[in-house]
């Protein structure tokens, strides 16, 4: 196969993250259809989503490891399935533990396919370029809120969530299953000749996936990549409730989250660049302190407009940032383990997800305001900046040494 066929990887896996993610982060919408319906608490309803961050993050290493052996085009194709069933099951729950069930736990599990693995499939495809071409895949993440956020908020007004959210399981498996047949392993990297006049042993080995997680290096990637989304969960869940309390209407709340995601996808394109010209630990630091700062300016926030003008600043921080993480992980680790690693980093920042929402809940029903949230969310924000500070900038080799991390 042409090496060209990555950037086709690349494509479909843009389409799977903006169709399955944009699923699964639809969940602000409904919250406060689902509260008004149900009567369950917005801690309760948003504990789905504290739920799905946790079970994504643990299937996440899973789905990563799995897909270092099998592929993961198959991964993926199991995943959309799960995305489907939960997605259902939670469109017909009566019972707050039910519908927590399937949103946190089914739909959850199955978010975790759609990050490593893709990005691990489609890194593995290329040499240059690397940051543009997981900026790419994740881009899909940042059209999703201005595709399915807006959609299901058409579809909730028109039929109500539990319709919308039937209508949007069909759709993304409809459209999830066909992409995920596109997307194929990178040809086997070739062994680099043994030089004249050299042993065999002397070339640089794979380092096992067991290993790589025990070095400094994975810490900092973990750490820093959970401190992030520690910072960034709890606003993006609850400004669009926030929004509505301000005085927004639910469409115009929903247009936030979306021009948001546009943002983002700016982010993705101009953080993706800048990080294969300057060097991808010099953007990821300065992205961190652009979003605590946005995090922060949200107390102030109380017009749509200045609403707006803040979604795009945070959109582009945090969207730009996220690809990041998978490069570093394919600049220390190479790619023979990159699922698995991934996978790993990923299940501790979807830890660090799982806060946002049921904390910036809790905050609200006891305090009656998302105040507390926005200060404690920006303090985590630059903690995330300062830990990113600790990374050891990879040493890279003519034979890019297989996978093997570099000292700090």
């Amino acid at each position: 196969m042409n090496e060209r066929y990555g950037w086709v990887v690349v494509a479909a896996g843009a389409v799977i993250t903006c169709v399955a993610m944009g699923a699964m982060f639809a969940l602000p919408v409904y919250l406060q259809p689902i509260a008004e319906e149900t009567g369950w608490t917005r801690a309760g309803i948003s504990g789905a989503m504290t739920v799905g961050f946790i079970v994504m993050g643990v299937a996440g290493f899973g789905w990563g490891a799995l897909s270092d052996r099998i592929g993961a085009r198959p991964v993926v194709l199991m995943a959309a399935l799960l995305l489907g069933a939960g997605l259902v099951l939670a469109s017909r729950a009566t019972d707050l533990l039910v519908f927590q069930f399937a949103y946190g736990g089914l739909v959850g599990a199955s978010g975790g396919a759609f990050f490593a693995p893709i990005m691990a499939a489609a890194v593995g495809w290329f040499d240059k370029h690397r940051s543009l071409a997981v900026s790419l895949v994740s881009g899909g993440g940042g059209v999703a809120p201005m595709v399915i956020t807006p959609f299901a908020s058409v579809l909730i007004a028109n039929y109500g969530w539990r319709s919308a959210m039937l209508a949007i399981a069909i759709g993304a498996v409809t459209i999830v299953v066909p992409a995920s047949l596109l997307i194929r392993r990178a040809p086997a990297l070739a062994e680099a000749p043994v030089p004249a006049g050299e042993s065999a042993p002397a070339r640089s080995l794979p380092l096992p996936a067991t290993s790589a997680l025990r070095t400094p290096q994975f810490f900092v990637l973990a750490g820093t990549f959970f401190l992030c989304c520690a910072a960034h969960s709890g606003p993006i869940f609850h400004t669009v409730s926030y929004a509505m309390i301000c005085g927004a209407s639910s469409l115009a709340a929903a247009s936030i989250y979306s021009v948001e995601g546009v943002a983002g996808l700016f982010g993705r394109l101009i953080f993706g660049v800048l990080a294969d010209r300057l060097g991808v630990r010099r953007v990821l630091v300065a992205g961190l302190v652009l979003q605590a700062v946005g995090i922060y300016t949200y107390i102030y926030v109380t017009q749509l407009t200045d609403f707006y003008m803040l979604a795009v600043v945070l959109g582009m921080a945090y969207g730009g940032v996220m690809p990041l993480y998978a490069v570093l992980a394919r600049d220390y680790f190479g790619p023979h383990v990159m699922g698995t690693v991934l996978g790993a980093a990923t299940m501790t920042s979807s830890i660090g997800m799982a806060f946002g929402p049921v904390g910036g809940g809790w905050l609200y029903d006891n305090f009656g305001s998302y105040h507390w949230l926005y200060v404690a969310s920006a303090a985590v924000g630059v903690a995330a900046a300062a830990m990113a500070l600790a990374f050891p900038p990879p040493k890279r080799d003519e034979g890019d040494r297989q996978g093997e991390p570099q000292p700090a």
